[in-house]
Order: C-alpha cells, then sequence, then structure tokens
C-alpha cells in the first residue's frame, strides 16, 4: 500500500511539473503574439554584437506602434482605396482612375550579386538604391560597396533608378555633408526617382545617435532633402508608421516625398505618401535574398 501512495504521489508531481511547463509555453507564446502585434516591421535585429551593426547599418529598431492621432490640417490624407491593390506573381499593383501604383524594390550590398535582365523581366519597373551609409559609431560617411555595379546594371536593363542613404546625421550641418556626398557619387549618372532620408535608429549602446530627438530628426531630413532638391532632384524620407506619426514632424516635411514601410496587404497611414515599401521578404528572380517590394504612384492626369 505505502509503495502504491509513493507511486501516486510521484505521478501527481510530474503532473503538476508538466502542466506547469504547458502553462508557461502558452503564456510566452502570448506574450509573442501580442509583442508581434504592437510591434512594426520585422526588420529589427536585436542582439547583434557592435562588430557586427557596424557591417550592416541598415537596422531599424522596433518601435511600439502608436495611437493614430487626429488628423493635421494641412497634411494631405491617404488617399488609396484598399478595394484597388491587387497582386500577380507575388507583387503588388494598384490601379484606380487617378493613379497607378508601379511595382519595385530596393537593394544595397544585402541582396550581393544581381542579374538585372531577370529582375527587369519579372515586372520590376524601378529600384532605390543604398548609395551609401554614416557609420553609426564612428560617423563615417562610406559609399555602399555594391552601388556602382547595382546603379550601372539597373539601368542598363532599363530599370528607373533613384538612390537612399542610411544617415545618422546628428546635425543640419552632418545632413547637408552627406547630401553632399550622395551628390557627388551620382554625378555620372542620371537617376529619374527620388534621393531618400533613411534615417533609423539602432540598438546598440555605442550608437552616436542615441539621444536624437525629433525636432533635430527633421531638421536633419529638412536639410537633406533642401540640398538634393537645390541640385535638381527630388528629395524624400523613409520612415514606418510610428516615425511618421512620433518621430517626424511631418507638416515641415510636407514638401518632399514620403516614403512609408508598412508591412500590412495595405497601407493604413493616415497621410499621403507616394511610395510604399510592403514586404522585406518578397522573391524576385535575379535576385538570390529576400528583398524589400515597394509601390510608386503615379497620378493619371
Amino acid at each position: 500500500m505505502k509503495e502504491r501512495k509513493r507511486r501516486s504521489r510521484g505521478l501527481t508531481i510530474i503532473l503538476l511539473l508538466l502542466s506547469l511547463l504547458l502553462v508557461a509555453a502558452i503564456a510566452w507564446g502570448v506574450l509573442s503574439g501580442i509583442k508581434t502585434l504592437f510591434h512594426y516591421s520585422d526588420t529589427a535585429q536585436i542582439g547583434k554584437t557592435d562588430e557586427t551593426l557596424e557591417d550592416d547599418p541598415t537596422i531599424e529598431q522596433e518601435v511600439e506602434e502608436s495611437i493614430i492621432p487626429d488628423a493635421l490640417e494641412g497634411l494631405p490624407r491617404n488617399r488609396y482605396e484598399p478595394e484597388k491593390f491587387f497582386e500577380q506573381d507575388g507583387i503588388r499593383y494598384y490601379e484606380s482612375d487617378t493613379c497607378e501604383g508601379v511595382p519595385g524594390i530596393d537593394v544595397s550590398s544585402h541582396q550581393g550579386e544581381i542579374d538585372w535582365q531577370q529582375v527587369k523581366e519579372a515586372g520590376i519597373e524601378f529600384a532605390i538604391i543604398r548609395l551609401g551609409y554614416r557609420g553609426y559609431v564612428t560617423g563615417e560617411l562610406a559609399l555602399d560597396e555594391f552601388f556602382v555595379r547595382n546603379i550601372e546594371g539597373a539601368q542598363a536593363a532599363g530599370i528607373d533608378v533613384g538612390v537612399y542613404f542610411f544617415s545618422q546625421a546628428l546635425t543640419e550641418e552632418e545632413a547637408v555633408e552627406e547630401a553632399d556626398f550622395v551628390l557627388k557619387e551620382l554625378e555620372p549618372y542620371h537617376i529619374t526617382y527620388p534621393v531618400i532620408f533613411d534615417w533609423e535608429e539602432v540598438s546598440s549602446t555605442s550608437a552616436r545617435t542615441n539621444e536624437m530627438n525629433m525636432l533635430l530628426l527633421t531638421a536633419c531630413a529638412k536639410a537633406f532633402c533642401e540640398r538634393v532638391e537645390e541640385a535638381g532632384l527630388r528629395g524624400g524620407i523613409y520612415f514606418n508608421q510610428a516615425y511618421g506619426y512620433q518621430q517626424f514632424n511631418l507638416l515641415s516635411l510636407k514638401d518632399h516625398i514620403f516614403w512609408l514601410a508598412q508591412y500590412e496587404q495595405t497601407p493604413t497611414f493616415v497621410y499621403d505618401f507616394q511610395m510604399w515599401q510592403y514586404t522585406n521578404e518578397g522573391a524576385v528572380p535575379g535576385i538570390s535574398t529576400n528583398v524589400d517590394l515597394n509601390i510608386c504612384f503615379w497620378s493619371k492626369s
């Protein structure tokens, strides 16, 4: 009888431990799901060493989803009709009575060698190519090692081109320095798409931009775009919803191109934008890695 009791007690303990482990696993799954729902794109790369981050500067820190604000007067509203979006072979398009959305990609050295003719044949009409970046620790300006072969390959294939620069500017003067760097590198080329200011928070304690604030960030974006437009090109700003609502004063930047990153089936951002990055997990023939997919909206008038 005592032996049976000991066995029964042991079995009870084992079942209790298994129940606790099951509850813990379920709780962890629920918390992970909530975290995913309240954060933007999975481009965040948390837990990298500082050395890896320096080699891969285009890292977007996860930011909490912001509450949609009351519409600011003077900023045009999102004009795109959800039912007008459609998809073919994994690429999204947009067609309405007043606007056409053309498919594009954005690339950097992280995509490696690209067969641009295959990209063109897949239906891609434009590419936003990373021209360079400012080191988030050193503050030094650097050219993307694949920039020249990417821009020349894309243009040779008949693909329209724009560029972006990964900024870590701390002052308006540094933003202008970045714009001048971009303009100098673009001298041999004719581009038809915008020059984009791409400022993203880097999740590292050694980042020189950790104390950046909204007013200064907006001033840097404005200074960059204005210098680009003085040279006769179009300037623009890349941001996700949280940055658009909380980090940039978009009213001060409304004369420039807005490039929204929102990884959803249709964009729900309150304000108008001219370009939409809808995934970072796209697949395009001629590119061996995942690639960001975009739509650029052109008025039919």
